[in-house]
């Protein structure tokens, strides 16, 4: 199997390699070079910037791939080149999306699934339903067969650990410390977050499925935990407790609104989604890793780096 990463060194895309290989597959990313390079040897590297359209799909004009992975595709723009560059020069197009895509209306039942409305409600969300679109359109025109994947929190080595507050924040250096961290509301709103082994393992062996074209999946993990839960593992992951103190969340939006933008277009809300259509179609998929073993890891790498 013929795979083009376009991303290739981000969170998931390190996942994705991971089980891409194990599947032996023959591995081509497309990125800037500007991260850190932790794949095998074997994975052919491209430098370029998809943000150059012109300059992005010259360097594919001959190229064909079985499948083709983007991991890096936030605007409409950016869809449409991606379906110049590869309609008709690759079998199966996977497009990584978001939940974000859903809005903040939550169902009866709690947990979303693929059927819910694309009703996103943040600029992030509503640039991916259009490339979503955008995707669709041209599967339905015959130019690839089209898989949507949408990952929620997705953590692991190589990136940050957010807290509920910020997505870069000062939180976890405070709790190593003992110190006292903000929480908004009660706590008790719901979570997922998956290691990028795990999410990356959807896309490894989605890819060139049958079952999978023309359809989208959650890529999350089964486990939804409240901030509560979210804070006293990750704690844990750092051998101690969180001293939590419980504040409205639009009191400190209102503080703070350019720094607390994470909190107020995101995870004031709940965020609980059903894996279980991608269970269902791709029986290799499956979460193992849990949070606190993996925010340890984490937080190792963090440390590693002097990040």
């Amino acid at each position: 199997m013929n795979v083009l990463i376009i991303g290739g060194t981000g969170v998931i895309s390190t996942g994705i390699v991971k089980h891409l290989l194990g599947r032996g597959a023959s591995i081509t990313t497309y990125n800037r070079g500007r991260l850190e390079k932790t794949a095998s040897a074997s994975v052919k590297h491209v430098v370029g910037d998809r943000s150059n359209a012109s300059e992005f799909e010259r360097v594919f004009e001959r190229s064909r791939y079985d499948v083709v992975i983007d991991m890096i595709c936030f605007t409409a723009d950016q869809a449409e080149s991606t379906v110049r560059a590869f309609g008709g020069r690759c079998e199966h197009l996977e497009f990584c999306s978001t939940v974000c895509a859903y809005g903040t209306k939550i169902p009866p039942h709690v947990l979303i699934d693929e059927r819910f409305p694309r009703e996103p409600t943040t600029t992030y969300g509503r640039d991916k339903v259009a490339c979503e679109r955008i995707f669709e359109r041209a599967a339905a025109q015959g130019r690839f067969k089209l898989t949507i994947l949408r990952p929620s929190h997705t953590y692991g080595p190589g990136g940050s650990l957010i807290d509920q507050l910020e997505f870069d924040g000062p939180t976890w250096d405070r709790v190593a410390r003992g110190l006292p961290v903000l929480c908004a509301g009660d706590g008790l709103g719901l979570w997922q977050s998956t290691h990028r082994d795990d999410c990356g393992k959807l896309f490894a062996c989605a890819a060139l499925n049958p079952k999978t074209y023309g359809e989208a999946y959650n890529a999350t993990r089964d486990e939804v935990f409240t901030w509560r839960d979210y804070y006293r593992q990750a704690a844990a992951a750092l051998d101690t407790r969180a001293k939590l103190v419980f504040v409205p969340a639009s009191w400190l939006i209102h503080q703070r609104p350019n720094r607390f933008g994470f909190l107020s277009d995101i995870t004031r809300f709940h965020g609980a989604y059903s894996s279980a259509k991608a269970k269902a179609d791709v029986p290799d998929f499956e979460a193992t890793i849990d949070f606190e073993s993996g925010a340890r890891e984490t937080f190792a790498d963090i440390r590693r780096r002097g990040a």
